[in-house]
């Protein structure tokens, strides 16, 4: 997706850019905020951390959402099968069929979606998200769009802040339409990578970031024992190590002592961290600014109709 079509869907220029956010005088507070709320969405809960937090898993919660909510009954290929999932997914690269299958299957158990027969051909099922997904997703929405508030108070995020559910689906449905341009911001932060692709990656780096900034000294050693932030998240001190250990090896982070005592952010983590943290905060501005008209010509539509 080129700008050329991003401003066909918008009908006009995105109004903020990756460089604006960047270069805010306000991005630590901004940033500060993201972490904290995004920790809030999972802190206290690790079997929701094991469970939606890995690239592949979470993709799959994010496209049963989004072709859910662009389902349309009268037109076939819009709707929500696992083959079309799987479709979705392979463009990505994240997860073969059978992991799927797997997801789909965990999802089902634990209540976040379930496999329905379509009312227009009982022959085939469709993956419908109940109400336990979608209230995560609201929640997950809200702490992705919070610096948005601080960093540009100029423009209303009210209906995804107020957890506006009606707005909630035209959102996920937008997203459709930009998931090219969600990927390509995905991987143009290629060191944030280490972390999505493993299992409660970025839980454990927005908890290494927030205990930095927490000091508020500029001192960028933290303290992340392994065997606390493996209980915080549901995965092994083992597996904090070893994550922590690949960040060192590629100069995001140096280990000064074990256990996670004294753990340095190296100017790249931050570096890398605030790329893809705009890359995201851009790519969720363009699908606001899209949803939101949607939603306001639909609502005037609806308005028009009352009153006639």
């Amino acid at each position: 997706m080129d700008d050329v079509e991003i401003e066909r869907l918008l009908g006009g220029r995105p109004r903020i850019a990756p460089a604006d956010i960047v270069g805010h005088p306000h991005l630590p507070e901004a940033r500060k905020l993201y972490c904290d709320r995004f920790l809030d969405v999972y802190s206290g809960d690790p079997f929701l951390v094991r469970l939606l937090i890995e690239a592949g898993r979470f993709m799959v919660y994010f496209w049963v959402a989004a072709l859910d909510a662009a389902h349309d009954p009268a037109n076939r290929e819009t709707w929500p099968t696992v083959g079309l999932l799987k479709e979705k997914m392979a463009r990505l690269g994240l997860a073969s069929g059978r992991q799927i299958d797997d997801i789909i299957a965990r999802m089902c158990a634990v209540g976040f979606m379930e496999l329905q027969p379509s009312e227009q051909d009982r022959r085939v099922r469709l993956l419908k998200p109940t109400e336990k997904l979608h209230a995560h997703d609201r929640d997950w929405l809200v702490a992705h769009y919070s610096p948005h508030t601080v960093l540009f108070p100029q423009y209303d995020y009210g209906l995804v802040m107020h957890r506006n559910r009606q707005f909630q689906a035209v959102h996920r449905r937008t997203c459709v339409a930009f998931a090219s341009l969600g990927q390509k911001m995905m991987f143009s932060a290629p060191d944030m990578l280490l972390f999505f692709n493993r299992a409660g990656g970025f839980m454990v780096i927005a908890a290494l970031l927030q205990a930095a900034m927490a000091k508020g000294d500029g001192d960028p050693h933290a303290t992340v024992p392994y065997a606390d932030i493996g209980d915080r998240f549901g995965v092994s001190r083992t597996h904090v190590r070893k994550l922590l250990k690949s960040a060192e090896e590629i100069g995001l982070v140096k280990l000064h002592a074990r256990g996670g005592h004294r753990v340095e952010i190296l100017p790249r983590l931050w570096t890398s961290h605030d790329a893809g943290l705009a890359g995201g905060m851009y790519f969720h501005d363009v699908v606001h600014v899209a949803a939101e008209k949607a939603f306001r010509s639909a609502d005037n539509r609806r308005g028009q109709a009352m009153s006639a």
